[in-house]
């Protein structure tokens, strides 16, 4: 007999040598509120189909864990792309990217139109009607995922033949003898994490038309099983949208293109392509600014961890320069209010990601103070005493003059309540990144800002890689509640994304994730993150020495001409 320890349960099970994890789990009663999806093994995902022949350390997991939520989509994805194969052969199903309604696709001709680019095709209500009816047929079969490892030229010929060259060529350059394919009643496709057992396991879903193709809507994880009914978040697509027409100018479809890129020695072409958008986006948004200073005095900019929002302030700073303008950068964090009026979490601890944190009406009447032409003395907020000091940085705003405020709260209307609105103008900056691995396997924009934060507190904060992972739930949180409501509030967005990131990134990262010793609570998602950039090709030093020092990398990376 195997014995295996059940985290769950806390205590040691027996069964015979290639028992399931799924049969343990429906030979014992478990005390998790939803149904059972995957399992992490010693510290490692697996699917409910991986049999025990050794000792183990189990915990099973369901939709309230982040891999189970991960499992559960994959799975949703796999049956929309079975039933769109059956209904539109001579259409290839692209999965793009996710929105807080849920993950787009789109529906596009498998050979290309005169401009190189796949063109979309929009389903009528009434074929939406068909598709999701063949999707809850497939459910209602209760369909068995399989799992198999094929020679990787087998799996190659099968991805193209399926209309999928980007995962073709990325299977290609990996350089592996075999490839790990799942099976959905014949329809072969990859995933680079488990599926659940079989399709019966999916209960909650829905799927709708949304601009030119489809919304496939998953619970939130928050609310397991229930479908949230949340507003189109339609300048967040849009910026997604943005960001796809980026790819198309470098003929990029998928990290598979990328690192095609890359291995024919194009970087350098890459990375300045990718720095010249960004430097017309900076442009463009400086130009806004500067069209409307007559009335408009603050300009506020929020976005998630590690967007690099303050590279993207110096930068809308230093263009807004060139037009005339003064920029006078106040630093939010100084607004704080005292420690002993913080508000605590549930768990107890000083809360500082609420709005309750910041000194709003101080902040509003220095505001207004500053606009009516009057001398201000700006605080600076000491977090060794955790109080409020002045120590006489005296400013008061000339014509030309333009106050510019970074922080977590920027796009909430409640920071800025007693200032008149025509006086601000709102950005919101993010790595909103619509590149994909291939045609259905998206990229999550904040696994790449998790990656970003593991490089910059490893270089400059004297953070392990370890804490920054384990911290990295509750900066999730913060921005849940606290940024992610008030995204649509911006004038506009700054996607600071870069097509080159990945590759970057993968070079600093993989060393510091190979740290996390196997028993660490962060290692499962250390595990995930090297398998993730398992399939990407890294720069080389020489490469990264070709970029810039203004670019908005070098604020995670090092050898920035800005001061941060």
């Amino acid at each position: 007999m195997i014995k295996v320890y059940c985290q769950n349960l806390g205590k040691t099970l027996h069964c015979e040598p290639g028992t399931t994890l799924g049969q343990l789990v429906s030979a014992n009663q478990l005390p998790l509120k939803w149904p059972v999806l995957a399992a992490i093994v010693d510290n490692q995902l697996k699917e409910l189909t991986f049999p025990v022949y050794m000792p183990h350390n189990i915990e099973f997991i369901d939709y309230s864990h982040p891999d189970g939520a991960r499992t559960y989509i994959r799975s949703l994805n796999f049956i929309l792309q079975k039933a769109a194969a059956e209904l539109y052969p001579e259409y290839s199903l692209v999965i793009d990217y996710n929105l807080q309604n849920g993950m787009y696709a789109e529906l596009r001709e498998k050979e290309n139109g005169n401009d190189g680019t796949p063109a979309e095709v929009t389903l009528t209500e009434e074929e939406m009607g068909t598709l999701k009816r063949r999707m809850q047929g497939i459910i209602d079969a209760d369909l068995p995922f399989s799992r198999q490892k094929i020679r990787t030229e087998e799996a190659v010929k099968m991805f193209r033949a399926n209309g999928r060259p980007e995962k073709a060529l990325l299977h290609e350059l990996r350089g592996k003898f075999f490839t790990t394919v799942y099976f959905l009643d014949g329809y072969a496709d990859h995933y680079y994490g488990p599926l659940v057992q079989s399709t019966g396991a999916i209960t909650s879903w829905d799927i709708e038309t949304f601009s030119r193709g489809m919304m496939l809507r998953s619970p939130s994880i928050t609310k397991p099983y229930e479908i949230v009914r949340t507003p189109y978040q339609y300048k967040l697509f849009d910026v997604f949208k943005e960001y796809s027409d980026w790819c198309s100018i470098l003929d990029v479809r998928g990290v598979g293109s990328v690192n095609k890129t890359i291995m024919d020695g194009k970087a350098n072409d890459l990375i300045q392509i990718s720095e010249a958008l960004h430097e017309r986006k900076y442009i463009r948004i400086a130009d806004e600014i500067f069209s409307r200073r007559d009335k408009v005095r603050l300009v506020l900019i929020a976005g998630p961890s590690s967007s690099g929002k303050t590279s993207t302030s110096k930068r809308i700073a230093l263009q807004a320069k060139v037009l005339g303008l003064n920029p006078v950068i106040i630093e939010m964090d100084n607004y704080f209010v005292d420690r002993d009026k913080t508000p605590r979490d549930s768990e107890g601890n000083y809360d500082f990601e609420v709005l309750e944190a910041m000194d709003v009406e101080f902040l509003n009447q220095q505001l207004n103070d500053l606009f009516d032409g009057k001398s201000v003395e700006i605080p600076k907020f000491d977090f060794a005493q955790g109080k409020r000091v002045f120590n006489g940085n005296v400013i008061k705003l000339e014509e030309k003059d333009i106050l510019i405020m970074e922080g977590i709260h920027g796009l909430n209307p409640r920071l800025t309540s007693h200032v008149a609105e025509d006086k601000i103008y709102r950005i919101y900056a993010s790595a909103l990144t619509s590149l994909s691995l291939d045609e259905n396997n998206n990229i999550s924009t904040s696994d790449c800002r998790l990656l970003r934060r593991i490089v910059r507190d490893g270089n400059f904060r004297g953070m392990s890689p370890e804490s920054t992972i384990l911290r990295w739930p509750s900066v999730r949180r913060g921005e849940i509640n606290n940024i992610f409501p008030f995204q649509e509030n911006a004038h506009i967005m700054f996607n600071s994304a870069l097509l080159y990131e990945l590759p970057l990134l993968k070079y600093y990262a993989e060393p510091l994730l190979r740290r996390i010793p196997a028993n660490s609570p962060a290692s499962i998602e250390s595990i995930r993150l090297l398998k993730f950039l398992s399939y990407v090709q890294e720069l080389q030093p020489s490469e990264i020495a070709l970029i810039p020092p203004t670019s908005i990398m070098r604020e995670f990376i090092g050898g920035s001409s800005f001061q941060y």
